[in-house]
C-alpha cells in the first residue's frame, strides 16, 4: 500500500482539497476591504495636444502620438444591378405625384452612401486584424506522459497500452526449456503469439493459449535482449532460435515454411534496428564526455570577446559580421510569443458580426423550364414544303404555372407558350373578326422593348421559375387550350376515339380552318397535365420526372381550387377517374447553368449577361410569394404589376338578353369613364402578338350560362394612379355556329355584347385587392364610375340598366405585385399626411402623432418590404420636428417598434444593411430644427426616463445598437458634409448636444447597474452598444469630453458588484480599449521627465506601478498616471481590484489584459516602424503577464501549495525569457501549474 501524503492526512475526508482551497480563498478575500477605486478626472486631451503640438509633430515617431488626418470619409457606391439597365423608368420621378411613390423611386435608383473608417480593421479584437498570420503553419506539438491516457492495468503485456500496437501475430510452437531436459528432448507447445511495440519504442513477443488476449499471458520475450535469430531444422521442422545477449536461447517453430520466413524477416529487422540505436547511444555518450572535458579547460570566453581584444582589423570586422549574422539567424523561424496562446490557436470567430452586405433581390431556388414540343395522335402534313413533317391539325396553346399542394395555393404567374409550327400558326392569319389589338394575327411592328427587338420576344419557349420554399408537393401544371369550337367533350372526342387517324385528321383540320378564320381570337379549355418539380425539401430537381398523361379538362372544374383537388387525385392514380387524351408533352426542367445568358425579367428587361444576338431568350416567371414575414425581403427594384383573375359569372337567372351562353369576358384598363375614352395599352399579350395590348379575353365555355374562369390577366400599371383608373369588363355572347351557306353579313355577327362590369382601382387613395363581387349593367352610360356604391345604383337619374336587379353577379380577384404602391391603410395615411404638410398645409396639433401611433398596426410583411422607405421617412419626420417633443418621441417609438419586429422575425441583418448603406442624415428644413443625432439623443433619453412604459424601455435597451449606429453615422455625415471635420474638436458639436449625450448616459446607467438581474439580456446589449458608440465618439468629438463620459459610466460600478456586472464593466472597457488609435489616446509620453520616452517608457512605467504591492496585497496606480494615461490607467486600476476577487473575476480581468496585449503584438502598423520599442514592449508584456499571473496564484490556495505554485511559475517565466523553453512549451507548463 502506497504511503499517504501528510497533506492528505490533514483532510477530514479524501477528495476535499478543492473545497478546502476555495474556503481558504474566501477567508483570505474576506480579510481585505475592497474599496471603490478613486475617481480620477482625465486630463483635457485636446488642450494637451494643442500645447505640445510642436513637440509632437517634430518627433520622428509622431505616428504613435497623433490621429491620422483623413480617418473618416464618405464614399458613394454605385448600386449593383443584375439587369442591363435600371428597372426604374427614366421619367418615373417626373410622372410620380404621390409622396410614397416618389420615395420608393428615389430609393430604388439612388446609390449607397457609406461612412468609411480608414483603420476600422484595427477597431476590434485581435481576431479582426488584417494580419491573418496569427498561427504559424506548423507548431511542434509537445507530448508529455501526463497527457497520455493509460489504462489502470500497467501490466507490460497489455496490448492496449502499447505504443505501436500489434505488428505481427500468429500461431507458433514454443519449446518448454528447463534444466532437466536436454535440447533434443524439448517439448513444444502450441501458442498464439503477438509481436507488439511498447511506449518506449522497445518490442515484446507475448504468447497466449488462444487468440483472446484478455487472458493471462503464458510468457513474453523482450527483443531488446536478443542479438540474433537463426534457423534450426535439426530440432524441429520450420524451427528457429532467438539468441539473447546473455547466451540464452528461445526456440520457436512455425507451422509452414512461408510463416517461418515471415517471422524471420520481421524479427531480423527489429534486432538490426535495436543494434543500430545501441551503437548511436554509445557514440553520443563518448562525445558528451569529450565536450565536458573541453569545457573545463578555462575556455570561458566566447569567440567574439577574444576577437575584440585582437588588434587585427580584419578579425574585428569578421567578428562584428559574425555577431550580426548570428542575431539574424536566431530570429529566423522565431514565432511571436502570443502565437502560442490557446485563444490565438483556436481563433474562434463565432462572436464576430458577419460583414454587412447591401440590399439585394432575394435569391430563391431557381430552375428553367424548356418547352420543346407538344403533339397529339392526329397528325397531318399541312405544309406543301417537303422539309415540314406531320404536325397537329389545329393550333394548341400552353400555359404553365406552379401549384403548391401542401399550402393549397398557386405560387407562380402563368407562363404562356406557343409551340405551334409556322404551318399551324398560318391558320390564324385569316382571322378578320374585330377583336383585341395584337391578337388578330397580323404581324406586329418590330419595335425595341428595353433595347431588345420585339420579334425576339414573341415566341419565348424558356421560362425561369423560382420557389422560395421548395418541397415535394410542388407541381408544374400545363393547361392546354385550343381555338373556341364547341364543347370540350365534342372537341376532344376525335383525339380519344378514332379508327382511321388519317381520315379523321383531315376532317378535323378542315373544320379547324373554318373555326380559326372566324373565332381565332377566342380560346377554350381542352386538357391539362402535371408533374412534380422537386425530389426533396432541399430543392433537388426531379429532372427525370415526366408529365402525367394529358387529361381532358372538366368544364365544371376550372378554378385553381379545383386544380388543386385534381392534383390530389392525380397523386392517387389507382383511384383516379380522369379521362386521358393521347398526347406527347416534351417539357424539360433543368438547373440554371453558371453561363446562363439571354434572360429577361417579367417586365422584359434584359438581365446580365445578355448577348446582342438575342437568340433563344428566356423570361423570368413571377413568383407569387406568400404574405409571410419570413419570406419577405426589402424591395430593391421597380416593379408595378397587377394580376386580374375573373372567377365566376352568374347569368342563369338574367332576363335581359335572349342569348348569353358562350360568354367571353374582355378585360380593359382605362383612365376615364367618358363616352369617348379608350383603353390603355398596358396589358401583357399572349405569344405571337404585341407584348402590350389594350385588352385580353378569358377562355370561353360552350353553352354555359354560369361560367367559371381560370385566366390570369397581367397589367403594367402606370406610375401615377388617380381615381378614374379602373378595370372594365365587357361580356360577349360568341356565336360558335359555322354555316358555310350563310351570308357574309350573318357570318360577321360573331359576338354580341351582353353586359358590362367595372371596378375602380383606388379606394380612399389606395389599391384594394380583396375578392370583389360586382353588379352587371346591360349598358355603359357616361360617368359610370359614379355608380360604384349601392346608394348610387338606386338613383333614377343615372341612365344605367342593371342586370338581375343590380345583384353582384360577377366575381373577380385582384393581386397587386408592386414595389411602389402599398395596400396597408396605416402606411398610406401616414405618407398622405406627410405629403399634405410638405405641400404647405397647416399642421393640426396632434394629427401627426395620431398617424404615427397608427403605424404600430402596420402589417409586418409590408414593414419589411418597404423597410428603407419607411425608416428614411421616419428619420425625415424626426429631423423636421419644430416644436412638439411628443412627435419626436412617438417617431422614435415607431422606429423602435419596427426594429423590434425585425429582430423577432430574425431579419435584423436588413437593419444593419439600412444603417450602413441607405441611411442618410438629411438637413432639416426649418432654421431652428436640429440635426438627426441631436433629436434622436433627446428622444432616447426621454423614453428611458419614463417610469410607466417599461416595455418600450426594455426594447430600447435591447435593440439600442440600431439607434447608436444611426447616431454615429449621422454625426459622421454632419461633420463631413458640413465640412466641420476641419474645425477643432471642441467646436464641432454644440454644447447642447454634449449635454444631451451626458443625460442619455446617466439615463442608461441605472438600467444596467440596478436592473441587470431583471433584464440581463437588455442590460448586456446596451452596455456593449454604448461602448461601441463611445468608441466612435473618440473619433468625432472632444476626446476629453468622451473620457469624462467613460469615467462617469465606470463610476456607476462598485467593487462589491456581482460577477455579471464585473463582466459588463470589463466588456465595456475592452470594447473602448479596442479603439484603432488606442496608443495615441493614451498619450505615450512622460509628463514629469524632460525626455519623451514614448511607448517603452510608458509601458515599463505602467508595469512598475502596477506591480508595486503593499502589505494588503492591493495594487495601486498613482492618480497622476491614471489622469495622464487615462484608458490604460483605468483598465489597470480596475484589473488591480479584480485580482483581489474570486477566480472567475480574476480570469475575466486577466483575459482582457492578455487580449489587448495580443492585439498590439500583432498590429502590423507598428511592427516595422518601431521594432525596437515593440521588442521592449513585448518583454514588458511578458513581465506584466507573469506578475499578474503569479499574483493570481496567491489566492484560493493554502500556504504550502501556494508557495510551490508561485515558485514554479517564476522559474518558468525566467526560462521562457532566457529562451531555454519554447513559448509553446512554456504556456503548456503554465496551464499545468494552474491545474496544480
Amino acid at each position: 500500500m502506497s504511503e499517504v501524503r501528510k497533506f492528505t492526512k490533514r483532510l477530514s475526508k479524501p477528495g476535499t482539497a478543492a473545497e478546502l482551497r476555495q474556503s481558504v480563498s474566501e477567508a483570505v478575500r474576506s480579510s481585505f476591504v475592497l474599496e471603490k477605486t478613486k475617481v480620477v478626472e482625465p486630463l483635457d486631451y485636446e488642450n494637451v495636444i494643442l500645447q505640445r503640438k510642436v513637440q509632437i509633430y517634430s518627433d520622428p515617431l509622431r505616428d504613435l502620438l497623433i490621429f491620422p488626418i483623413e480617418d473618416v470619409s464618405i464614399s458613394v457606391i454605385g448600386r449593383q444591378r443584375r439587369t442591363v439597365q435600371s428597372t426604374v423608368p427614366e421619367d418615373a420621378l417626373k410622372k410620380a405625384q404621390s409622396l410614397f411613390v416618389k420615395e420608393c423611386i428615389k430609393t430604388y435608383s439612388s446609390d449607397w452612401h457609406v461612412v468609411n473608417y480608414k483603420y476600422e480593421e484595427y477597431s476590434g479584437d485581435f481576431r479582426m486584424l488584417p494580419c491573418k498570420s496569427f498561427r504559424p503553419d506548423k507548431i511542434p506539438s509537445h507530448v508529455f506522459e501526463i497527457d497520455e491516457d493509460f489504462e489502470k492495468d500497467e501490466d507490460s503485456s497489455s496490448l492496449c497500452s502499447q505504443k505501436g500496437g500489434v505488428i505481427k501475430q500468429g500461431w507458433l510452437h514454443r519449446a518448454n526449456v528447463n534444466s532437466t531436459i536436454t535440447v533434443t528432448m524439448k517439448v513444444f507447445k502450441r501458442r498464439y503469439f503477438y509481436l507488439s511495440q511498447l511506449t518506449d519504442g522497445s518490442y515484446i513477443l507475448n504468447s497466449y493459449k488462444d487468440e483472446k488476449i484478455s487472458k493471462e499471458s503464458k510468457g513474453c520475450i523482450f527483443l531488446d535482449a536478443c542479438n540474433d535469430v537463426v534457423q534450426c531444422p535439426k530440432m524441429r521442422r520450420y524451427a528457429f532460435e532467438l539468441k539473447t545477449i546473455d547466451k540464452y536461447s528461445h526456440y520457436l517453430a512455425a507451422e509452414t515454411e512461408q510463416e517461418m520466413e515471415e517471422w524471420l524477416v520481421t524479427l531480423r529487422k527489429i534486432i538490426q534496428s535495436n543494434t543500430e540505436s545501441l551503437v548511436q547511444e554509445k557514440k553520443d555518450a563518448v562525445e558528451s564526455v569529450q565536450d565536458d572535458e573541453s569545457s573545463t579547460q578555462g575556455k570561458s570566453e566566447n569567440i567574439l570577446e577574444s576577437l575584440e581584444r585582437s588588434m587585427h582589423p580584419e578579425l574585428m570586422k569578421y567578428g562584428r559580421e559574425t555577431d550580426q549574422l548570428n542575431k539574424l539567424s536566431r530570429n529566423d523561424g522565431r514565432q511571436n510569443l502570443f502565437s502560442f496562446d490557446p485563444e490565438v490557436q483556436r481563433l474562434d470567430f463565432s462572436g464576430i458580426e458577419p460583414d454587412v452586405k447591401p440590399f439585394e433581390e432575394k435569391c430563391s431556388r431557381r430552375f428553367v423550364v424548356c418547352c420543346q414540343d407538344f403533339s397529339l395522335n392526329l397528325l397531318a402534313q399541312l405544309s406543301d414544303r417537303s422539309e415540314g413533317g406531320p404536325t397537329n391539325v389545329e393550333p394548341f396553346f400552353l400555359s404553365l404555372a406552379l401549384f403548391d399542394l401542401k399550402n393549397n395555393c398557386k405560387i407562380s404567374a402563368d407562363f404562356h407558350v406557343d409551340l405551334n409550327p409556322p404551318s399551324v400558326r398560318d391558320m390564324l392569319l385569316d382571322n378578320s373578326a374585330s377583336g383585341a389589338e395584337g391578337t388578330k394575327g397580323r404581324s406586329p411592328g418590330d419595335s425595341l422593348v428595353h433595347g431588345v427587338p420585339e420579334s425576339c420576344l414573341r415566341y419565348i419557349k424558356r421560362g425561369v421559375f423560382s420557389v422560395t420554399d421548395p418541397h415535394v408537393e410542388i407541381f408544374l401544371v400545363a393547361r392546354v387550350e385550343k381555338v373556341l369550337q364547341g364543347s370540350i367533350t365534342h372537341c376532344a372526342e376525335p383525339y380519344m376515339k378514332n379508327s382511321d387517324p388519317g381520315k379523321t385528321a383531315q376532317k378535323v383540320h378542315k373544320v379547324a380552318k373554318q373555326v380559326c378564320s372566324r373565332l381565332g381570337q377566342y380560346r377554350m379549355p381542352f386538357g391539362w397535365a402535371a408533374r412534380p418539380v422537386f425530389k426533396d425539401s432541399q430543392g433537388t430537381l426531379d429532372a427525370e420526372g415526366k408529365f402525367s398523361p394529358l387529361y381532358k379538362q372538366d368544364s365544371s372544374k376550372l378554378s385553381n381550387e379545383d386544380m388543386l383537388k385534381l392534383l390530389a387525385e392525380y397523386k392517387k392514380p389507382e383511384k383516379t377517374k380522369l379521362q386521358v387524351i393521347p398526347a406527347q408533352l416534351n417539357i424539360v426542367i433543368k438547373d440554371i447553368p453558371l453561363d446562363f445568358t439571354n434572360c429577361v425579367t417579367a417586365s422584359y428587361i434584359p438581365i446580365k449577361p445578355f448577348e446582342k444576338s438575342c437568340e433563344d431568350i428566356a423570361v423570368e416567371v413571377e413568383e407569387l410569394v406568400p404574405e409571410v414575414a419570413k419570406y419577405c425581403y426589402p424591395f430593391t427594384v421597380y416593379k408595378n404589376h397587377l394580376y386580374v383573375y375573373p372567377l365566376h359569372l352568374k347569368y342563369e337567372n338574367q332576363k335581359v338578353f335572349a342569348k348569353a351562353r358562350n360568354i367571353a369576358v374582355c378585360v380593359e384598363f382605362r383612365d376615364s369613364d367618358e363616352a369617348d375614352a379608350r383603353p390603355l395599352k398596358c396589358i401583357y399579350g399572349k405569344p405571337g402578338g404585341h407584348l402590350l395590348t389594350t385588352n385580353a379575353y378569358a377562355a370561353v365555355l360552350h353553352h354555359n350560362q354560369s361560367p367559371e374562369f381560370y385566366d390570369e390577366i397581367k397589367i403594367e400599371l402606370p406610375i401615377h394612379l388617380h381615381q378614374k383608373h379602373h378595370l372594365l369588363f365587357t361580356f360577349y355572347h360568341v356565336s360558335c355556329e359555322i354555316n358555310t351557306k350563310a351570308t357574309s353579313k350573318k357570318q360577321d355577327t360573331v359576338e354580341t355584347q351582353v353586359g358590362y362590369a367595372w371596378v375602380p382601382l383606388l379606394k380612399d387613395g389606395r389599391i384594394v385587392t380583396l375578392e370583389r363581387h360586382l353588379p352587371v349593367s346591360s349598358n355603359l352610360p357616361p360617368g359610370y364610375l359614379g355608380l360604384g356604391d349601392t346608394e348610387s345604383r338606386k338613383q333614377p337619374s343615372m341612365d344605367a340598366k342593371w342586370v338581375d336587379g343590380a345583384k353582384p353577379l360577377f366575381k373577380i380577384r385582384i393581386h397587386l405585385d408592386s414595389t411602389i404602391y402599398t395596400q396597408d391603410m396605416h402606411l398610406h395615411k401616414f405618407f398622405q399626411y406627410c405629403q399634405l404638410v410638405q405641400a404647405g398645409a397647416k399642421e393640426v396639433p396632434g394629427e401627426l402623432v395620431k398617424y404615427l401611433k397608427c403605424l404600430h398596426a402596420m402589417e409586418i410583411q409590408v414593414m419589411i418590404q418597404f423597410l428603407p422607405v419607411i425608416l428614411m421617412q421616419l428619420f425625415r419626420v424626426l429631423t423636421n420636428v419644430t416644436q412638439e417633443d411628443e412627435v419626436a418621441v412617438n417617431c422614435t417609438m415607431v422606429l423602435l417598434h419596427i426594429v423590434s419586429k425585425c429582430h423577432e422575425e430574425g431579419l435584423d441583418h436588413y437593419l444593419r444593411s439600412f444603417i450602413k448603406y441607405v441611411f442618410r442624415a438629411e438637413k432639416p428644413s426649418g432654421t431652428q430644427a436640429k440635426m438627426t443625432h441631436e433629436i434622436l439623443v433627446l428622444s432616447m433619453a426621454t423614453i428611458l426616463k419614463q417610469s410607466a412604459d417599461f416595455l418600450a424601455i426594455n426594447k430600447l435597451l435591447k435593440y439600442s445598437w440600431f439607434f447608436f449606429e444611426a447616431l454615429a453615422k449621422s454625426m459622421a455625415m454632419y461633420l463631413l458634409e458640413e465640412n466641420k471635420i476641419k474645425l477643432p474638436r471642441g467646436q464641432r458639436f454644440p454644447d447642447s448636444y454634449q449635454h444631451a449625450l451626458h443625460s442619455l448616459l446617466l439615463a442608461i446607467i441605472p438600467h444596467v447597474t440596478i436592473r441587470y438581474n431583471e433584464i440581463p439580456e437588455e442590460s448586456r446589449n446596451v452596455n456593449f452598444s454604448l461602448a461601441n458608440f463611445l468608441k466612435r465618439c473618440l473619433t468625432f468629438m472632444d476626446r476629453g469630453f468622451v473620457f469624462n463620459l467613460i469615467n462617469d459610466y465606470i463610476s456607476g460600478f462598485s467593487p462589491k458588484d456581482p460577477k455579471l456586472l464585473v463582466e459588463y464593466k470589463f466588456e465595456f472597457l475592452q470594447t473602448i480599449c479596442n479603439h484603432e488609435h488606442y496608443i495615441p489616446l493614451n498619450l505615450p509620453m512622460t509628463f514629469s521627465k524632460p525626455k519623451l520616452q514614448r511607448v517603452q517608457d510608458f509601458f515599463s512605467f505602467a508595469v512598475e506601478r502596477f506591480t508595486s504591492v503593499d502589505v494588503n496585497l492591493e495594487y495601486s496606480l498613482t492618480d497622476e498616471y491614471c489622469r495622464h494615461h487615462f484608458l490604460v490607467g483605468m483598465l489597470l486600476r480596475e484589473a488591480s481590484v479584480a485580482l483581489q476577487d474570486n477566480y472567475d473575476i480574476r480570469y475575466t480581468a486577466i483575459s482582457v489584459l492578455k487580449n489587448l496585449l495580443i492585439k498590439h503584438a500583432f498590429d502590423n502598423r507598428y511592427q516595422h516602424k518601431v521594432r525596437h520599442i515593440l521588442l521592449a514592449f513585448k518583454q514588458n508584456a511578458l513581465e506584466l503577464y507573469e506578475k499578474t499571473y503569479v499574483r493570481s496564484l496567491d489566492f484560493a490556495c493554502p500556504e504550502p501549495l501556494r508557495n510551490l505554485r508561485v515558485l514554479l511559475a517564476k522559474r518558468l517565466f525566467n526560462r521562457i525569457k532566457q529562451h531555454r523553453y519554447s513559448s509553446g512549451l512554456g504556456l503548456k507548463l503554465i496551464s499545468c501549474i494552474t491545474i496544480l
